[in-house]
């Protein structure tokens, strides 16, 4: 494990989109980015399953996801991992893990990481928010918790994100990367920006 930050893609960047395959039950099927259009927003996670960054946050983040799909913000996390060298990442791990957790948002692979390369995405969790234009609103952490840090888990920085995309206000001028294990890349696919 490669502690890691997030890559901070500049603000306003269009959503890129995407087709890659859901392993939330009930089961595999297509999800494209644009099967979310006309929301209030689309938050975009990055996470895999071993990751100890992922499980800290996971519980807390299941209820986040919840309560803002309530509030018209669809929530799409995406395991981009490759899963010859971690195995526990694999979709039959993915639908374990949903089914665990109580998931209620798509969980899809990104099989060929073409989806983690497109966002920039660079380590497990990684979090962008993008307002209902499509446009990067945010990105950045959860909140301050990591383990062992001691800090709550209370997802105050994503939270205040979205309040505020939800308000019609601007995007927070503050925000911090997130942080976490690196996205395992399948050899010869590392990408130029990690």
């Amino acid at each position: 494990m490669a502690r890691t930050r997030s890559t901070m893609l500049e603000l306003g960047t269009p959503a890129p989109d995407f087709s890659l395959f859901n392993f939330n039950p009930p089961g595999p099927r297509p999800v494209m980015l644009s099967d979310f259009r006309n929301r209030r927003g689309i938050l975009v996670a990055f996470i895999c399953n071993h990751c100890p960054y992922v499980i800290h946050i996971l519980h807390s983040f299941a209820t986040f996801a919840a309560d803002y799909e309530n509030r018209d913000i669809a929530v799409i996390a995406i395991n981009a991992n490759d899963i010859s060298t971690h195995p526990d990442d694999s979709p039959e791990q993915m639908t374990h893990i949903a089914n665990e957790y109580g998931l209620s948002f798509p969980y899809l692979f990104d099989a060929d990481q073409s989806a983690a390369r497109a966002y920039q995405a660079a380590c497990t969790p990684d979090f962008f928010l993008f307002n209902a234009g499509l446009q990067l609103y945010y990105r950045g952490q959860y909140d301050n918790a990591r383990p062992g840090n001691g800090q709550p888990v209370t997802g105050k920085d994503l939270g205040a994100a979205t309040e505020l995309l939800l308000a019609g206000k601007p995007a927070p001028q503050h925000q911090l990367p997130s942080m976490g294990c690196n996205i395992k890349w399948q050899p010869g696919q590392e990408p130029d920006y990690t």
